[in-house]
């Protein structure tokens, strides 16, 4: 669907994007992370047609973003950080507005735009004024914008801002509705919502790519050690004695606070599950487990330990299969610079 070929983004002396490389693939929920100044929004703007690149490409579906922008930006639907909104129309002035920028035909849109309306649930503000909304429902609104068309690539970048709880369930809710036959890109600096929703993450530092899969091969990659947590009102003498036996476990740290149950943390060898091992041995002793639970690398762990640091782990080899990138022509280069400067 996307293709990122070797881009690179300068401004002046600084390199906002770093040689980055990677494919999206249909029918999938991608989850793009990164620190601030890291690169997403430019990237994303980049690959929107909004930002010219110093160097490389951006293919959607097969089209050049630069030398085809029409043509690829037909197959995109987009929602910027700073949704564009026009304040002193009404939501559905707006929406009818951009369905007539998106090309979609006269008969059509009057059904498309209330369809949408419906979807993102903002038919009961559409004659209200865009500036006498919430910043929730000026959200939705952009959002509505993006969807509008049903294009084929959703870009969302931080699509859930300034929205309650129970509106964020319900955008959640939307977008794995809408993955069922769009692929989205989705931005966000909430870890939780992105593994939640998400099935594939890509994780960019300094402008350049540092992982890429799912997030539970994210999480299972990262260190030597994977662990199970347990709750039991035994003394720590007693924990002790009863995991001895117990094949697989490299370390045991035993908190105890008065007359709180002990809390557990047992480490174990990669790949190791003894959590029915541990249940067997606490059973044989008649000592019964308040809690049994795997506890590993979170993806916020997986993040901080790739983000933080000037190098990338051996371990977070990029699984993303680079293309060869062709040298680029200078009639490109100058188009590239011209887009640029604009």
């Amino acid at each position: 669907m996307i293709e990122v070929r070797n881009l690179v983004k300068k401004y002046g002396n600084h390199t906002a994007v770093d040689h980055l490389s990677f494919k999206i693939e249909a029918g999938r929920i991608y989850g793009f992370l990164g620190p601030n100044g890291a690169g997403k929004s430019t990237t994303m703007n980049i690959m929107t047609g909004y930002l010219g690149a110093t160097e490389g490409e951006v293919l959607i579906n097969g089209h050049d973003i630069l030398k085809e922008p029409e043509e690829a930006k037909r197959h995109i639907g987009y929602l910027p950080e700073m949704p564009p909104l026009y304040m002193d129309m009404t939501v559905r002035e707006y929406l009818e507005f951009a369905a007539e920028l998106k090309g979609i035909p006269a008969k059509k849109r009057e059904d498309e735009v209330t369809e949408t309306e419906k979807m993102v649930k903002i038919r009961d503000v559409e004659h209200r004024l865009i500036k006498n909304l919430s910043k929730g429902y000026r959200q939705r609104a952009g959002l509505a914008q993006a969807i509008l068309g049903f294009p084929e690539i959703i870009i969302l970048d931080e699509p859930t801002v300034g929205l309650d709880p129970k509106q964020i369930i319900e955008i959640r809710e939307l977008i794995r509705r809408l993955s069922k036959n769009h692929t989205i890109i989705l931005s966000s600096h909430i870890l939780a919502e992105v593994q939640e929703v998400c099935d594939y993450i890509l994780i960019i530092s300094h402008g350049k790519l540092v992982a890429s899969d799912t997030p539970e091969n994210l999480e299972m990659m990262l260190g030597e050690t994977t662990g199970v947590e347990i709750e039991t009102e035994a003394s720590s003498a007693d924990i002790r004695l009863i995991l001895k036996p117990v094949p697989g476990i490299e370390s045991i740290e035993i908190s105890q606070d008065g007359e709180k149950p002990a809390k557990v943390q047992i480490r174990v060898k990669k790949g190791e599950d003894i959590r029915e091992r541990v249940f067997r041995a606490f059973a044989s002793a008649g000592v019964p487990l308040l809690t049994l639970k795997a506890s590993g690398t979170s993806l916020e762990d997986v993040f901080m330990e790739l983000t933080q640091k000037e190098t990338v782990p051996d371990a977070f080899i990029r699984r993303t299969e680079k293309p060869e990138v062709s040298a680029v022509s200078e009639e490109r280069k100058e188009a590239q610079k011209n887009a640029g400067d604009l």
